[in-house]
């Protein structure tokens, strides 16, 4: 998922520099929304890891 991000994140910068706008947006905004739900399920993990007794690495 954060490999997704990442591309999305990359092709927002590209069409940015191109200066195709709509485009833009609409990949930064996906790159946000995935890399904000990566964050979460990555939190999510080391909780559930946590609580079954495995120390964080």
């Amino acid at each position: 998922m954060l490999g997704w991000a990442l591309t999305f994140l990359i092709v927002a910068l590209v069409a940015a520099a191109l200066g195709f706008s709509g485009i833009a947006g609409a990949a930064s905004s996906i790159a946000q929304i995935l890399f904000v739900i990566f964050l979460i399920l990555f939190v999510v993990a080391m909780i559930s890891r946590a609580v079954r007794g495995h120390p964080p690495t």
